[in-house]
Formats: structure tokens, sequence, C-alpha cells
């Protein structure tokens, strides 16, 4: 039995482009889709905001020297890229799903409202949710975090390239520590780059739980769903 029945997944975008360190790569954007199908099966409600930063990052190319407005616009675009790739490959395996945009782009996607995702969750549709918030300076965690509180979602699952939240980088540091659990103002005060603050706000205020947990290993979605604590869990207190 599944531990929620609607859930908000964030998928990474960087992790979308594999080891290649770019684009979409096929074999991790296969995986994703069959991890989604199962959660699907196991009669889970499933909403996905994905990032663009395999394509554009729009903060990375204001450091370039692109103008901020333009470039987070050129970001949200490359989350509907992505999106789409999303939405063909659960499609060829026989997933309903609808992408939704929150920039009129119709025929790419539908214009995004919260009514009509929820009509769309409830007759069994994946629900994909391009184009962040809409707005530049604000983050896909951002656009999630608004997106699972607006859907009335048990939780947000922020799906990412580790096993859940450290002391430090793990990456970078190999005596970081990882937290079971964690609260949202221990996040702020330890100054951990779970989310950005805005995201991290929005879920404390709403009392929208996070759990973090590496989307990368095929399986465990599935292993979340039935509860098993294979990340860390964001909780309000």
């Amino acid at each position: 039995m599944a531990q929620f029945k609607r859930i908000l997944l964030k998928l990474s975008g960087e992790s979308l482009a594999g080891a290649q360190g770019y684009g979409i790569d096929a074999n991790h954007l296969s995986e994703y889709a069959q991890q989604i199908k199962t959660a699907v099966s196991m009669g889970v409600q499933v909403a996905i905001v994905i990032g663009g930063g395999n394509i554009f990052r729009g903060l990375s190319g204001a450091s370039k020297g692109f103008d901020r407005n333009k470039g987070d616009q050129m970001g949200m675009l490359a989350t509907v890229i992505n999106s789409l790739a999303l939405s063909s490959a659960l499609t060829s395996i026989g997933v309903k799903n609808r992408v939704l945009t929150a920039i009129r782009m119709e025929p790419i996607g539908e214009f995004y409202s919260a009514d009509k995702a929820v009509r769309l969750l409830d007759k069994g549709n994946v629900v994909i949710l391009s184009g962040g918030t809409g707005n530049p300076y604000f983050t896909t965690d951002t656009g999630s975090s608004l997106r699972a509180i607006e859907l009335k979602c048990d939780v947000m699952l922020k799906g990412t390239r580790v096993d859940g939240i450290y002391t430090a980088d793990p990456e970078k540091d190999t005596k970081a520590v990882k937290f079971d659990t964690i609260t949202f103002d221990e996040i702020y005060n330890r100054n951990l780059r779970v989310m950005d603050l805005t995201a991290t706000a929005m879920c404390k205020e709403n009392n929208m739980p996070v759990y973090v947990f590496n989307m990368d290993v095929f399986g465990n979605l599935e292993k979340v769903l039935k509860g098993d604590r294979i990340g860390t869990y964001v909780t309000v207190e």
C-alpha cells in the first residue's frame, strides 16, 4: 500500500542529463518514466515539476551577462522541453499524462490552473507542470512548493542525485552526516542548500512536508511510496 494518495514529484533537470552532463539521457528518461508508471499502478496521483538545468539555468545565465528576466524565461522554456520529453516517454509505455504550462503556449501544452490539474489527477492522469511559476526570479523548487500546496498534495518528493540531506555536501565532504529527519527551521539555521529560502518558507508556512531521496537509483520512488526510510523527511516540527 502506498503511504500517500497524491504527490508532487520534483525532478532535477541535471539528473535527467545523466553521465553526459547536459541534454537528455534517453536511458535516464526511460527509467524515470518506468518509476512513475509504478507509482501510478500503486494508485498514487502524481503531479510532476522538472527543472531545466540540463539545458539552461537562468541564474547561471545572468552571471554570464544575460538579462536576468530573459535568462529566467529561457530557463522556463527549458523546463517545457524536459516536460515534453517526459510526457513522450510516459505515453510510449501507456501512462496517461498531460503537460500544463504556467505561460500560455498552446498547442505545446495546456494553460495551467489548479482546478484543471486536480480534475486530471482524479481521472488518473500524470500531470506534468512546466514553466515554473511563470515569473522570473523564482526557481523550480519554489514552483514545486507552490504547486504542491495548490493541489493539496500529501507530500513533496524531491528527487535528487543524493540519498537525502547531509550536514554538508556529501559529494565534497566525506565526513558529512545524513539526517533521517530534519525541520525546516534546522535547514534554515544550518544554511543547508536543500531548496531556496522562498520554497523552504512556503512549505513551512503551509505545513507541506518534503521528502528528499535519490531518484537516480531505480526503484527508489516505489520504496519511498511504500514507506521505506531511504532519504530525509523534512517537517515543520
